[in-house]
């Protein structure tokens, strides 16, 4: 009787742990396609999981952070969603390559027009996103889900250093230190560069050693038209 109260108090914790860990995992996240450099540009993806066993994913707004405002946000179309844009006058303005932002992109709300994240699928939507800040570690992004049965998932919790997950974490952008040129240039724009350089070089090289070989190729033509120059005139004086 005792060991089958025990299998059942076991079997009854090990669900519920079980229960937790779907439920832990099936937050909405962002991950950059590349790196996200300081001061760069980047395109993210938000991954949204469907939690609902009985509806479907209809809405998903990406609330933009307020205190590192983005100057550029893309979003990509999305066979099935309507994406719309919402705009905000930014209280300091910015200076984004010679050119002054006085507004920036707050939110950007996606909702179905004839697509679903249905139970036990997810979707990407992806941003294109710049220029990041250079004085931040991480941007977050605070996400509102909202399901064909009026269910509202908010996923507005900001993580906090050394303390444990919360129930509804904010997707956080982690930003790396900036590369190439210092301004954010990205490691792929600073290879793909270089590689260039090396092209160009290369074809310089070539083009001089062939204008080398055309030079003196023409020499031994002159040379050999002279040498047969002055043997046939010793030949008529023969």
């Amino acid at each position: 009787m005792n060991v089958t109260r025990v299998s059942v108090a076991g079997g009854i914790a090990a669900t519920s742990l079980l229960l937790m860990a779907g439920s832990a995992s099936a937050h909405v996240g962002v991950q950059p396609q590349g790196e996200a450099a300081k001061g760069g540009s980047v395109t993210v993806n938000f991954k949204v999981p469907n939690e609902r066993d009985n509806a479907s994913t209809v809405k998903v707004e990406v609330n933009l952070p307020a205190d590192h405002p983005l100057a550029s946000v893309l979003p990509q179309p999305l066979p099935g969603w309507k994406v719309e844009v919402t705009k905000t006058k930014l209280a300091k303005p910015l200076e984004m390559h010679g050119n002054t932002i006085t507004e920036a992109v707050s939110k950007v709300t996606w909702t179905a027009d004839g697509g679903k994240i249905g139970p036990g699928q997810f979707q990407q939507f992806p941003l294109s996103v710049g220029q990041l800040p250079e004085d931040a570690d991480q941007l977050v992004f605070k996400t509102i889900q909202t399901y064909d049965n009026q269910d509202v998932a908010r996923w507005i919790e900001e993580p906090k250093e050394g303390a444990a997950e919360p129930l509804s974490p904010a997707p956080v952008l982690k930003l790396t230190a900036a590369t190439g040129d210092g301004h954010g240039a990205s490691a792929t724009a600073g290879t793909e560069a270089k590689d260039e350089a090396k092209h160009a070089t290369a074809s310089a090289d070539a083009s001089d050693t062939t204008a080398r070989a055309l030079g003196l190729i023409g020499i031994l033509v002159g040379i050999a038209g002279v040498t047969f120059a002055v043997l046939a005139g010793r030949r008529r004086t023969a």
